[in-house]
């Protein structure tokens, strides 16, 4: 009958303390939501990408969850001071050894905020050239041109050099062509420049540029620039390198090449 008469009083000892916390729960589980749902709208209308809308949704939500929780037990008398030490030690630990996979969380998170590159594009970075596959929170995967795939890790992309070569949706194709020197410049560059502009893929503006560009040892050689969409780079490419051949042999202007020279011993 004593123990329990004492449970009894202990129930209602602390029944105003339980019940205070149970509704802190409640109240704050609802909050919790509405903030999420807030969250989420105001992250979409920003037009930040999906997968990081979601990772960033968890995120908010679990962080909410844990400083409800301590909200909760300190309500109920636990000492709060020792658990958020714990926590702390614990979130630590975890960093340190997640250091590498932070650091391209984090570059993930900026190129998804800041949008340097986006799928679809044509990029070079970190010594590799390759068409933007897919845009993860860790690691950016690349389709290379020759149809491998190339992987990247966030924080290396975002702190190192990247070239887009799509953003201006343009590009400048740099050739270089040498003649011998007895070559007319003028006639020369007139056959060049008939070969850009009747390519129906260089573009007239901005027009097409050829240029006397060195005196070299054995040849002079022009600088030709002809400029295309980006998607036609490698086509212009190698047909103007094709045609430029084709036209300077039948306009009988010699391409000069190294002649090997052969000694003979006698006796």
């Amino acid at each position: 009958m004593e123990y329990i008469e004492k449970l009894w009083a202990l129930i209602l000892e602390f029944s105003p303390q339980i019940l205070i916390a149970l509704a802190i729960l409640i109240v704050g589980l609802f909050l919790i939501r509405i903030a999420a749902k807030i969250s989420r709208r105001m992250m979409a209308k920003s037009g930040i990408d999906l997968s990081l809308q979601k990772f960033l949704s968890n995120l908010v939500n679990w962080t909410l969850k844990i400083l409800l929780f301590v909200v909760v037990i300190s309500k109920l008398g636990v000492e709060t001071t020792s658990f958020a030490a714990i926590l702390a030690a614990a979130g630590l630990a975890v960093g340190l050894a997640l250091q590498g996979s932070l650091s391209n969380f984090a570059g993930g998170v900026l190129i998804m905020i800041f949008k340097p590159i986006k799928i679809g594009d044509l990029i070079e970075a970190q010594g590799e050239v390759g068409v933007v596959k897919e845009i993860e929170i860790f690691t950016t995967k690349l389709t290379g041109l020759s149809n491998k795939e190339i992987i990247i890790p966030n924080g290396s992309l975002s702190n190192g050099n990247i070239v887009n070569y799509t953003t201006e949706g343009t590009r400048r194709v740099d050739l270089t062509f040498g003649v011998g020197y007895d070559s007319d410049i003028k006639k020369t560059k007139e056959v060049l420049l008939h070969v850009l502009t009747s390519h129906p893929m260089v573009l007239k503006d901005p027009a097409p540029t050829v240029n006397v560009s060195e005196l070299a040892d054995s040849s002079i050689n022009f600088a030709v620039r002809p400029w295309c969409n980006t998607e036609d780079y490698w086509t212009v490419y190698f047909d103007v390198t094709e045609n430029t051949k084709e036209a300077l042999d039948a306009a009988g202007i010699e391409i000069p090449y190294p002649h090997s020279v052969e000694i003979r011993k006698e006796g």
